[in-house]
């Protein structure tokens, strides 16, 4: 027999035998947990939200495969925020977190505080094997890294960005006016880690961490004990790079950034097909609770605009608008969950770590502050006919703007300080406001932003919009109130 045959057998007795090892007394029956984020995705820009330019269709099977939230939120419209929002379960301001971190790999202050627990942490500690690739965007000094914070396995990269084509060159631009410098961003570039060791850039990035996580998810196949793996890809923020045969499949795509945006998107799909491709050869999809979003809005037309489209949606990332927080939001687990289902009650990033706990029959430190997330299971099932959250709070920049959305109603104050209401079932645009013919409506979601306000800490760092950071004098500074 040759080689090859030989090799071929042996896989097909080693995969036969999955079956039989799941089957075993040891099996734990708890459900694996799956977090998939995506970096700056217009809400328009995949099949099940309505996308007819750039296919989607792993993305869309995952959607058919069980619940989308049309009404899905992120904490915040910014990368690092959200991503300590959901990592944690709790509002990210309640612990100062609330712009994005400096690259600054000595620096132990710009990163998720040592003081939160990560789901990582909650999960490792209730039995889990836990793995983090791709994009960290939670501190890059030593303190903070992904290993420290509950991830028993880390590949990726520390910073909030970075180069998607190995040797490419990446700009910045640092100033404010006419002071404005252009300089090679070393962040774009930084090492790409296994742990704690240095490996060589890969040949394209996002087909990578599609790789990474299939490998990951086959390693784990045995059951000796359920897993939990943050994939958290950089794509489809800036900058716009992909591969040659990507680009080529959209070439009728006349505007450049488009076409190489929904090149980008399109290698992500390919990555999320890989992925769910392992959980399916290895016969664990159907106990696998999978999670999908957005970390923000797309940027479409601010710095670091990446050509996304947010449809219908008012504003775009760093917006407390719709299309700054409100992003494609799935939640699958066949066993557990119907299938091709819309759930339209409002729901958030918050949710997921509950969410995995209550799953996982996991429990949190009591002494540990409360989640602001909330078990979406019973909800999504049907058994809970109430709905999750009875309003949901943004701040932006330490009070620059605030908004909160309770039932139909969106209330928010804008940079300009302005006032305004909307009615999101009838318009989910934010055209019309409504503030001068439901006072009452507004008044009230005004004083329930002030209370939340209250309980919400000062940012340990604040990152200054025009490139710069600068720190904050201490938690005695004030924000502007709502």
């Amino acid at each position: 027999m040759s080689h090859s045959l030989v090799l071929r057998a042996f896989c097909a007795l080693l995969l036969s035998s999955l079956p039989s090892l799941s089957a075993t007394a040891s099996r734990d029956e708890r459900p694996n947990v799956l977090l998939i984020v995506v970096d700056d995705l217009g809400y328009n820009d995949v099949g099940f939200q309505g996308g007819r330019d750039i296919p989607t269709p792993h993305l869309d099977r995952l959607a058919a495969s069980g619940v989308r939230c049309t009404s899905g939120y992120v904490s915040y419209p910014v990368c690092s925020p959200s991503r300590a929002g959901f990592i944690t379960g709790r509002y990210q301001q309640r612990f100062g977190h609330e712009f994005n971190p400096r690259w600054n790999p000595a620096s132990q202050i710009d990163g998720l505080p040592l003081t939160e627990k990560t789901i990582a942490d909650v999960l490792r500690g209730a039995g889990y094997a836990t793995a983090a690739i791709g994009k960290w965007h939670l501190g890059a000094h030593p303190q903070f890294h992904p290993n420290r914070r509950g991830f028993d396995e880390f590949y990726g990269f520390l910073g909030g960005g970075h180069r998607f084509l190995p040797g490419s060159h990446v700009d910045v631009e640092v100033g404010a006016g006419k002071k404005m410098e252009t300089h090679a961003d070393a962040e774009h570039a930084s090492p790409m880690l296994r742990n704690g060791t240095e490996e060589p850039e890969p040949p394209e990035l996002t087909t990578k961490l599609g790789e990474e996580a299939a490998a990951s998810i086959a390693r784990h196949a045995s059951r000796s004990k359920p897993w939990f793996l943050y994939l958290s890809f950089n794509a489809p923020h800036t900058p716009l790079q992909a591969r040659a045969d990507m680009l080529k499949k959209f070439a009728h795509i006349a505007d450049e950034r488009r076409r190489t945006y929904a090149a980008m998107m399109a290698t992500v799909d390919e990555a999320v097909g890989r992925t769910l491709g392992a959980l399916d050869a290895t016969g664990q999809r159907s106990r696998t609770l999978v999670f999908f979003f957005s970390d923000n809005g797309g940027p479409m037309t601010k710095r670091n605009a990446n050509a996304s489209n947010n449809g219908v949606l008012r504003g775009q990332k760093g917006d407390v608008f719709e299309g700054g927080i409100r992003v494609p939001f799935l939640v699958s687990w066949p066993d557990r969950l119907p299938a091709g289902r819309t759930y339209d009650a409002p729901v958030i990033s918050l949710d997921v770590l509950p969410t995995a706990l209550a799953a996982a029959g996991a429990k949190r430190d009591p002494e540990l502050p409360p989640l602001d997330g909330v078990n979406l299971i019973p909800f999504l099932t049907g058994e809970n006919k109430t709905v999750p959250h009875e309003r949901l709070y943004w701040r932006m920049d330490y009070g620059a703007a605030f908004a909160v959305r309770e039932g139909k109603w969106k209330w928010f104050r804008t940079y300009e300080n302005l006032a305004q209401l909307y009615d999101l079932d009838a318009d989910p645009g934010e055209k019309t406001d409504l503030a001068t013919r439901h006072p009452d409506v507004a008044t009230r979601l005004a004083t329930a932003a002030a209370d939340w306000n209250r309980g919400l800490a000062a940012p340990v760092w604040v990152n200054n919009p025009f490139g710069g950071f600068i720190n904050l004098p201490g938690p005695s500074a004030k924000p502007a109130a709502p």
